[in-house]
């Protein structure tokens, strides 16, 4: 009878050992999730690859409008000659364009220890005009001028208003933004002409492109990514974008005026 019970428990005990080893739907789903995200390999920094390329305006670009800052005595002291900045075109190459990997990464959210973004009030402008940053990251809003400043962002994706005054030279101010977003404003309720766009992408692959249009994405896993750029004014345009393992994939752009 001893040895009877003893066969049936090691019978027992070895086919619950066989069903714990089955993965279950959710862990089976999540796989296949991962596969499709990046089909030719798993993310490795060894392997991984870039995307280069450069954003191109054709055609004659609306001229660059004068913008009066009278109302504000340190403003007309301190700024110069303050130009607008919905078309930034240098040798036909077009700067503030967001560029991002729009499919084909798995969205992530930025590391606890990430470094906050900065936008700086300077010269009564924002500074950069387009910024970005990763979801769940931060932007650091700072005030370098001798004048009184509001930062009010407008989101319209659910990111946490932001609506805070800032003093000469003030203490700088610093918000998280958890939502994925494209070109939320940002603007000075006590300067009507001063507007920044802020970018939350989706994952850590993304860029705005310089003063010669140019941009890079480093670190890309090998695989096949839809690419976007994105522009205030001129939309958005996709394109489809494959990476192989240290290599340097070419993606350039071109718009032109509405």
């Amino acid at each position: 009878m001893v040895k009877v019970l003893r066969t049936i428990f090691v019978t027992v005990l070895a086919g619950s050992v066989l069903v714990g080893c089955k993965p279950d739907a959710a862990v089976r789903k999540a796989e296949v999730i991962d596969k499709s995200v990046n089909p030719e390999s798993a993310p490795s920094a060894a392997n991984a690859g870039a995307i280069i390329g450069a954003v191109s305006f054709k055609g004659q670009p609306p001229a660059r409008v004068p913008i009066d800052m009278s109302m504000d005595p340190a403003c007309s002291l301190t700024a110069g000659t303050n130009l607008s900045e919905q078309y930034v075109v240098n040798n036909g190459k077009l700067a503030n364009v967001f560029v991002y990997i729009k499919s084909g990464a798995a969205p992530s959210a930025a590391p606890p220890d990430a470094r906050p973004v900065v936008l700086d009030q300077k010269g009564c402008r924002y500074a950069p005009h387009v910024i970005a940053v990763q979801q769940g990251g931060s932007v650091e809003f700072r005030n370098s001028d001798p004048t009184m400043h509001n930062v009010h962002t407008l989101s319209v994706a659910g990111n946490p208003q932001v609506d805070v005054s800032e003093g000469p030279a003030g203490a700088p101010q610093t918000r998280q933004f958890t939502t994925p977003e494209l070109m939320m404003p940002v603007r000075c309720n006590n300067h009507p002409w001063m507007e920044a766009l802020l970018n939350v992408a989706p994952n850590q692959f993304f860029a705005v492109t310089r003063d010669d249009g140019t941009f890079s994405i480093p670190g890309l896993p090998p695989g096949t990514y839809t690419l976007a750029a994105v522009h205030e004014k001129l939309g958005e345009q996709d394109m489809q974008v494959t990476i192989t393992a240290k290599s340097q994939s070419r993606a350039d752009f071109t718009f032109v005026t509405k």
